[in-house]
Parts: C-alpha cells; structure tokens; sequence
C-alpha cells in the first residue's frame, strides 16, 4: 500500500451505532456500520476510504499470485459489440442478466458480465501457431450483470470487481497443466487472505465446457450449498451425488386407488398410510422439443439444475397444459400411459411404487418403473445431509458457502464458435483449447467479515486489514500523551507498519467501540493514566488479549505480534 499511515481527524470514517434496517447478512451490517461501504441504489455500491484499502489489499494478492504462475495483464473495453455474444449464441440464451443498450449508430451492444468472447475474439486475430502457445492473460476490472435479487450487501451485487483470467493451450494435456496452476494460485490467494474455504465440483452453467471447481467459503450467508464428506468428498449441491436406502417394496401389480382431494405427497402418503418413499413425485416441464415428465422419489426433491442439463431449458407446465398433456390436474398426475419424454431419478429404477393415475381423485398402486413406463433412469435429485458419500458410504453434511472462486475447463467451447485456431507441428489447423478462471475481491472481503467477525464487529485477517494497527491517542490535547503518541506514530511507521492514528477529539469509549468495530488487528493505547505508570497496553482484537509493554518496547512488540497472526 502506498499510504502506510492515516490520522483519523483528516479520515473519511463514518461509522453507525446502529445496523441498516435493510441489512440480514453480518457483513452487510458490519462493512456500512464500519464505514467502508455506502449503498448507492440495488446492488450498487460505493466503497469509501478504508473498503477501497481492503479492496486494494485483496487485489495486490490475487495479482501477486496471477503473476506468479506466467499469467500476463491486460484489460479489455467493458462495453461490447453484441454481434461477438451472438457467435457464441450466448446473447440470447444468458436472457435478462445481460445489460443491453444501443450506441448512437443503432449497433446493439452489451455490457460484459464476463469477457470470454471478447479475449477469445483477441486470440483468433493473435494466435497463428503452437508457436505462440500457451497463453495465460488476465484482467482485474468491472464487470455488470443485472440481478434480478440483488442483495447481501457487498455478495450479490449489479456491478463488482472480478479477477478473469484465461489460459490457450495446443491440447487437453496443457490445459491441465493449466487448470492445476490456477488451482494452486487460487489456494494461495485464499490462505493469505486469511479465508476458510472449499474446493468443490460444480455445474459449468452458462460458461459451458466439461469440467468446473468453484472455491467456497463456509458461511451461514452464503447462497450456495455443497456437499462434504470425511473422505474429502466435496460438490455443490448443483451436482452432488448420494447413495440412499430404499424402503420395503410391496408386491407388483398396478391398482387403480381413490384419493379424493388429496393431491400432494404428504397428503396423499397420509390418506393411504404409506410413507413418502413408497411414492412417485411427477413434475411436467415444457422445453422446446415439447413436454417431459421428470420423477424423483416421494421422499426426494427434484434439483433442477441436473434436470437442466438433460433436457435443456424447461420451464414449469401451466395448469391447462398440464391438463391437455396428463388429462388431470396437478396432483395426479404420473408416468402410466403417457406417451411423452419421461426423465426418472435412478432412486426409481427397481422399485414398486404408487403415483398419480391421470385422473382426477385417483392414484395407481404397484407400479413398477422400467416395466410399467419407460424413463431415463438418471441422478436428478437434491442431496440431502445424512445420505450417504458416493466414494465411502459415509455420512455427507450440507453446508451453506460463499461463491469466492470458480474455474472451468472450456475446451473449444468458445474457440470453434470465433474461429480462434493454430496451426499445429504439422501444419493442420486445429481450435485452441480455453480454460476461464475468477475471483471476486468483493466476495474475499465479505466472506472474511462473515468468518472472522464477533459480537463487537470485524476481525480482519493482517494481510486485508485496512490498517495493520489502531493506535487509539486517548487524551490528544494533553502535551504528554500527544508527544508519546507522535514519537510512537513515527516509529510505527519507519518500521513498516501500517498505522491509522486516532486522533479524534471524542470520548475514549467512542475510540475503543470505533476501533473494534473497524477491526484491525492490533490496538495499541495510549493514554495519560498509563504512561504515568509507564506502559502503553496492546490488545490484539481476534479474542481482545491484551499485554503492557515500555514505551520504547511496544514497536517490536507489535512487529512480533504481527508476525503471530500472520
């Protein structure tokens, strides 16, 4: 950082008593009460003196770490011709998170949410040979994307900062090569911003490609959830897989039963006396092919994610659709008879089970998925915690996390689509192979804040910190505390250490509730009462210890300590 000390008389450091009646997530309340954000409007946020320096501080990490493995900085426009999106086909299937606008010529144009058709369009002006391969390029800029919900503060935002990077490489071979380094880099990033985290397997959604890990960080707030097992068994629950039991089958043989104005699973298990299991859950979606009956288990709940990949997008049947394509309303509706695309959990397959007969107040019993309707028998259900881990049969338990990271392997995703090739040893014209890898600063600063912080405020890792010490003058208009604080300052300072000076003419209690609520790591004080009996006190603020040290000792005191909580 380039200012190494502050004085708080000349800081921009508004702090609040109270939290913002809006706020839910901890680091929503923390960072606006601290004074390091200020909401603009949804989603959209100003970062005021003291976030901007934590910001900062994130991204000289993630720099440092891209640096270190070959990766090359650039930056690239944030406004884009639409013509590039529409190549990819993505301008039409990311829908309305994408901000579109035309310029004054009538060009329709967009505003990037993520940049791999731009650096892909760079690469197939650029790239000509295996010669010029591989290539990791990156930028740390912003991005826009037009949430429907934004909310949790600083996490889900309209417009963020965001880490992209992008690897080109010649085959599959070099792209894990790649991969693995932006794997490595990335778990540095995280240790030294002080982050608990995960790395799990995830749904590539939008970006496409075959294979994707996205880093996550433990957190009640999070919006995501995965699932974890002792053996290191770790996936979102986009794509979780799990092993259950199934209940005792009763014997085959399809019977037409009477189920008046019973029309969901609880009630329809209770009106027989069977529990949930023993039943078929049908789900009808429209997609662009037509109707597909999806089931999962009564039991069980669909995850739509999976069936997403199936089938492609779908949306819920309307109540008259589901009439014309079943013949009943939803509540009765099952496989039996129907002639349409079925899609069935693989929990299905082998069992007798009862669901919805078609027909108004009525279920049919005995039935038999494989043999009384034909499905594809596929994972499509949500793992629940207490199921059991797919590689040891384990446990698993469901955490909710914060998004910090992703990666994915794109392949030629992208490459085909914008004519980005080389020419390989032998002269044939082959796609580049694309890798696309992120990370939200803003994210890494409230993941830590919901981490690290307690019942007084934020606890800041040292390396993210805005300041690395709170020297709190209690007394700044007595001439000897002012000069033993000043002397103090300096020597702070030639040190290297980052110092922010309260200075504030304000009631001591007022100082000390600012500076644990701000967080840095380390207090020290300097008051009249104490330099009297010769001390100044240090308090580290991750579990509030506090120690007295002489005057002319608290410098290496303090350096000893920073080194600790490194």
């Amino acid at each position: 950082m380039k200012e190494r000390s502050m004085r708080a008389t000349r800081l921009f450091f508004p702090t609040l008593k109270e939290d913002p009646a809006e706020a839910e997530a901890i680091s929503h309340k923390l960072m606006v009460r601290a004074g390091l954000v200020r909401q603009l409007a949804a989603g959209l946020y100003i970062y005021l003196p003291l976030g901007f320096r934590v910001l900062r501080k994130i991204v000289a990490i993630i720099r440092d770490e891209m640096d270190a493995i070959g990766a090359q900085e650039m930056e690239m426009p944030v406004l884009q011709p639409a013509e590039i999106w529409r190549e990819t086909g993505r301008y039409d299937t990311i829908g309305e998170e994408m901000f579109r606008l035309k310029d004054r010529g009538g060009r329709d144009m967009v505003l990037g949410m993520t940049h791999e058709e731009i650096i892909t369009w760079l690469a197939s002006r650029e790239i000509r040979s295996y010669r010029d391969l591989p290539q990791v390029w990156y930028q740390i800029q912003t991005k826009l994307r037009d949430e429907a919900r934004p909310k949790s503060g600083v996490l889900r935002t309209r417009e963020f900062i965001m880490k992209d990077s992008y690897s080109f490489d010649t085959d599959e071979r070099a792209l894990e090569e790649n991969y693995y380094l932006h794997q490595k880099s990335y778990k540095r990033i995280f240790e030294r911003c002080g982050l608990e985290f995960l790395m799990v397997e995830s749904d590539p959604g939008m970006m496409g490609g075959a294979t994707a890990h996205e880093f996550m960080a433990p957190s009640p707030a999070g919006e995501d959830e995965v699932a974890l097992c002792s053996c290191g068994y770790a996936a979102n629950l986009e794509l979780a897989a799990s092993a259950i039991d199934n209940p005792a089958f009763p014997e085959p043989g399809l019977e037409e039963l009477a189920t008046p104005d019973v029309r969901t699973i609880d009630e329809v298990s209770s009106f027989l006396g069977i529990e949930p299991a023993l039943m078929i859950k049908s789900i009808l979606v429209m997609t662009a092919d037509g109707p597909v009956l999806a089931m999962v288990r009564g039991d069980q709940e669909l995850q739509e994610s999976k069936l997403a990949h199936l089938i492609g997008e779908h949306r819920p049947a309307r109540p008259e659709e589901i009439r014309e394509v079943t013949g009943a309303e939803a509540g009765f509706i099952g496989p039996v008879g129907l002639d349409i695309r079925m899609v069935a959990d693989r929990s299905l397959d082998g069992g007798v089970f009862i669901t919805g007969a078609n027909k108004d107040g009525h279920h049919v019993e005995g039935v038999v998925p494989g043999k009384d309707f034909q499905a594809e028998f596929v994972d499509i259900r949500r793992v629940r915690a207490g199921e059991k881990c797919i590689e040891c049969n384990s446990p698993l338990s469901v955490e909710r996390v914060i998004e910090i990271g992703n990666i994915f392997k794109l392949g030629t995703r992208y490459s085909e689509a914008l004519g980005a090739t080389f020419l390989d040893e032998e002269g044939k014209e082959k796609p580049i192979i694309m890798g696309s890898y992120g990370i939200g600063p803003a994210r890494i600063a409230a993941a830590a804040v919901e981490q690290l912080s307690d019942e007084k405020g934020i606890v800041w890792p040292v390396s993210i910190a805005p300041f690395e010490v709170h020297l709190a003058v209690l007394q700044p208009d007595d001439a000897e505390v002012s000069a033993a604080a000043e002397k103090l300052y300096a020597e702070m300072l030639a040190a290297g250490i980052e110092v922010l000076m309260d200075d504030r003419r304000i009631n001591p209690g007022v100082k000390f509730a600012d500076a644990e609520l701000l967080g840095c790591p380390l207090r020290v004080t300097v008051g009249s009462r104490s330099l009297k009996e010769g001390f100044l006190e240090i308090q580290v603020r991750q579990g509030r210890g506090e120690r007295k040290v002489a005057p002319d000792e608290a410098v290496d005191a303090l350096l000893d300590l920073l080194i600790e909580l490194q």
